[in-house]
Formats: structure tokens, sequence, C-alpha cells
């Protein structure tokens, strides 16, 4: 991504510890949550991927096609799965999202993103801010009760809410600063 090289990395640093929560989350007893979790663990490792630094890592051309396709296929998993389950449409804004910002840069590599005979932020890029930025709020608002309520004894990592609500609020945080930087 653009942008300094230390904010670059301590975004690396959060998607990557993300995406190894979600890993452990997989271990669950929970179907659901451990599908869910799988989904939120490439999510933040694809972030992670994504946020290094370009003045320290100039990915080859290849890259941003790869990760538009896997995202792809990712956002097409996630429409079929939002079917069932509605928590399925936030992972299908996700990674829809991830698509969006390999195309913009696969089509502009060291380059800064600008809207075509004007300035400004494109509209997918703000709607898109806008939807993060809500979802931050929202997810922030959701895990305080819960961080108060704190899990039963004997729940496994993979089965506590208040952690895996964390660590998708931590998602959606990274989003948004991918988003600003594009």
């Amino acid at each position: 991504m653009h942008g300094p090289a230390s904010p670059g990395w301590l975004l690396v640093a959060l998607c990557a510890a993300t995406g190894a929560y979600c890993l452990l989350r997989m271990r669950s007893s929970v179907e659901e949550q451990r599908i869910a979790a799988g989904g939120e663990a490439l999510m933040g490792f694809g972030m992670a991927m994504m946020a290094v630094p370009a003045t320290v890592l100039t990915p080859p051309s290849w890259t941003w096609p790869l990760y538009a396709a896997v995202f792809g296929a990712a956002s097409l998993r996630a429409l079929w799965a939002a079917r069932s389950s509605p928590h399925h449409l936030h992972h299908l804004v996700g990674t829809a999202a991830m698509v969006y910002m390999a195309v913009v840069m696969a089509g502009s590599p060291g380059a800064a993103h600008h809207v075509p005979g004007g300035a400004g932020v494109p509209l997918l890029t703000g709607a898109l801010l806008l939807y993060f930025v809500g979802y931050v709020l929202l997810s922030g608002a959701r895990l305080v009760p819960v961080a108060v309520a704190g899990g039963g004894a004997g729940v496994g990592w993979g089965d506590r809410p208040e952690l895996a609500r964390a660590c998708r609020l931590s998602m959606g945080i990274g989003m948004v600063a991918m988003l600003l930087t594009l």
C-alpha cells in the first residue's frame, strides 16, 4: 500500500496477528464458527500481505491479479454463504473491497489513485470507507458489553465471542486504514 513505512508495518502486524488468531478460532467445535474463522483468517493474512509498504517491497505485476482472483473466489463463496447467514454479507463486502483494492493497485502500481478529470476520493472508495467506519463504530459498541461480561469458564479460544468480535474489529480498522492510503 502507499504511505509511510512505519504505519504500514503496524498494519501488517495487526492483520497478521488477527489472521493467526482466526486460525486458532478454526479449532472451534461449532462448524459455523470454524467456517467464518477460515474466511476471516484469509482476510487477515491477505490484508497483511497487501499492507507491506511499497517502499520496502514492490510486488511483481502478477501479484495484484492473483489477489483479485483469490478474493473474487472468496466473494463468490461469501455470496453463496450469505443465503443462510447475514454475517456473510459483511464477508462479501470485505472480500469485494479486497478485489477493488487489488484492481486499483494493478492499474496504478507505485502511483496514487485519483478520479479521472477531478480530485478527491473515488465514489466506490468513499462508499467502502463509510461502510467500514460504520462497521468499526458498531463493532466497538457491541464489543464493550461482551468484554465486560467476559467468557465463561472452560470456554476454548475458538469459542470466545469477545475475542472473535475484537478480531473483526481489528480487521475493520485495518480495512479503513488501507482504504485511506489507496
